[in-house]
């Protein structure tokens, strides 16, 4: 072989062991594990609800608890452990003026102390008030009425004839789809067992449904009816509430039928 020749395959192998020790450098390089700067996030704990918790409703401490949350997103607002570290005590018996949902930061604009007066004007909208009438189970939907439930009022009364007779019992609707703002709960027994029943519903009425309720109220007696929440759309709550709907109970004397059934 002539030395040219050879000279030049000397040099091509040359070229070609350069070539795959810098590509084994490189790949050996690049399979080196890169340390990566953990991001630094500060933290704060904040007071949170653990359940869901109504409007009108007393909270209790296994309904709050601390979470970790990211300082920048903690508005002026929330409850910091920093800043209230007894909060779990403290907070026992104040009373929600706004719905607050599980996993939701407890705001101080949604709590008002259970013993500052004025709880109800506060969550009261412009032009309407509140009145409250005696329930019981019996005329309370069986103790299933709580609040923000939507309710029809129902009153029952005797009535006479002109020469005084007993003249059947009218049962008249005399308000419909009517807000529940709160029930006063007490614990009662019943069938031998202690349970939390009603006692008074807050109604939220305007003036004039104020009137007619009391009226109502003085002429007989009153129960509630829960609506469905398919039929309690706020959206409704415009139409007239007002409905003297009666229906009379016949009643039997001596076997006599004394008056019929009315619309």
């Amino acid at each position: 072989m002539k030395p040219a020749r050879i000279a030049v395959l000397f040099i091509a192998v040359a070229a070609a062991g350069g070539s795959a020790f810098i590509a084994k450098g490189m790949i050996g390089k690049n399979d080196q594990p890169r340390e990566v700067a953990a991001v630094q996030i500060d933290t704060v704990d904040v007071l949170i609800a653990n359940a869901n918790i109504n409007m009108g409703q007393s909270l209790k401490r296994n309904e709050l608890k601390w979470q970790t949350w990211p300082k920048d997103a903690a508005r002026s607002g929330y409850i910091t452990k920093k800043a209230q570290p007894d909060a779990l005590d403290k907070l026992q018996g104040t009373l929600a003026n706004s719905q607050i949902l599980a996993g939701e930061p407890i705001n101080k604009a949604k709590l008002v102390l259970s013993e500052q007066s004025g709880f109800m004007s506060i969550v009261l909208p412009k032009g309407k008030r509140a009145i409250s009438i005696r329930i019981s189970p019996e005329t309370g939907a069986g103790g299933f009425i709580l609040p923000n439930n939507r309710v029809d009022v129902l009153q029952i009364r005797k009535t006479r004839t002109p020469s005084g007779q007993d003249a059947g019992i009218v049962v008249s609707t005399v308000l419909n789809n009517v807000l529940v703002r709160a029930i006063d709960q007490a614990w009662a027994e019943k069938d031998g067992k202690q349970v939390l029943i009603g006692k008074t519903a807050t109604l939220e009425l305007t003036p004039d449904e104020t009137e007619t309720l009391t009226l109502a109220e003085a002429e007989g007696k009153l129960t509630l009816a829960l609506r469905s929440l398919r039929d309690s759309d706020p959206a409704s709550v415009d139409e007239p509430k007002k409905r003297r709907r009666s229906a009379t109970v016949t009643m039997l004397r001596y076997g006599k039928k004394v008056n019929s059934t009315q619309n």
